[in-house]
């Protein structure tokens, strides 16, 4: 029998009772919406004590919308977070993640740098990872527009934007001072279609529908490393890594099979696995209050990992 946490059991019971569509049944727009409804009823505030700041990064089509997290007991060290929001490339945004992103700020003592990339179907792939890259090399040298040191990244995304955050600590790794990479239930390989895909296709809250949908919106070259990192041929020299999976999560067997070559290829790794979780955990905390527990976890093996 599957294993599925009280209080999991108890927000998909709800959400089976509510009526209306599913996100691969809406135009993007709407899925949007839906999203940061979902945020708005399912998860905690942000933490008090962390200062925001809206930033303009200028990017390869434009400005890159961005927000900055400076919480009270920063690090003087200079290490900073770059994190890039899930929402499989179409739908998320620096809202939808702002009380997730507090959070982490809050719990590392690390100054935060959300980034607003742009989304599909309106910026098809590669729109997304250009964006991803462009936003880190401004992060790593404008220390004086963000009003803090910065000697050190961190890469940090869930879903989508763990697919972001391997691909740029992949990309950037002999040009920027990245010190790890923080994968939480990351899309590693858009090519698959089988295991825990199959496994928790329905009624875990991310489907395989919906994930298609995504797909077909994103419209990547699904073999190519910068769509599926894990198809990557070099796996020399990456950064250490944390990899977070939840045990219900269609995107699990992507996340074990990453952290499982991380590993093979001597990468400083540490895995840990949510077993009864479900994918978009980190922003329901609220609804979810093991998913709370379990953050502070992954901020512990950060630390450790930093060490």
């Amino acid at each position: 029998m599957t294993y599925v946490r009280d209080d999991v059991k108890n927000l998909l019971g709800m959400l089976a009772a509510m009526e209306g569509p599913q996100m691969h049944e809406v135009d993007p727009e709407t899925g949007r919406q839906m999203y940061l409804q979902t945020g708005a009823v399912a998860e905690r505030p942000a933490p008090a004590d962390v200062t925001t700041a809206n930033l303009e990064i200028p990017g390869p089509a434009g400005v890159i919308k961005a927000r900055s997290y400076r919480p009270a007991n920063a690090a003087a060290d200079g290490t900073t977070i770059v994190f890039f929001h899930g929402g499989g490339w179409v739908i998320g945004d620096l809202d939808t993640h702002n009380s997730l992103v507090a959070e982490i700020a809050h719990l590392t003592g690390f100054n935060a740098v959300a980034v607003d990339y742009r989304l599909a179907p309106e910026a098809p792939w590669p729109a997304a990872v250009d964006d991803a890259l462009a936003a880190a090399r401004w992060v790593a040298t404008s220390p004086a527009s963000l009003g803090f040191k910065v000697s050190r990244l961190i890469f940090a995304g869930d879903s989508a934007g763990g697919n972001l955050s391997a691909i740029s600590a992949r990309a950037l790794r002999k040009e920027l001072p990245v010190a790890a990479q923080w994968l939480i239930y990351p899309a590693t390989d858009m090519t698959s279609d089988t295991g825990s895909m199959a496994d928790f296709a329905d009624g875990y809250l991310l489907t395989a529908a919906s994930m298609a949908w995504f797909g077909d919106h994103y419209s990547a070259e699904i073999t190519h490393e910068l769509a599926s990192p894990i198809l990557s041929a070099d796996w020399s020299d990456l950064p250490p890594a944390l990899v977070f999976t939840c045990g219900l999560d269609p995107l699990r067997d992507q996340g074990r099979a990453y952290a499982a070559k991380l590993a093979a290829a001597g990468t400083r790794l540490i895995f840990r696995e949510a077993a009864g979780q479900i994918h978009g955990s980190a922003q329901l905390r609220g609804a979810l209050p093991s998913a709370q527990a379990d953050l502070e976890g992954q901020v512990a093996d950060l630390k450790a990992l930093l060490t």
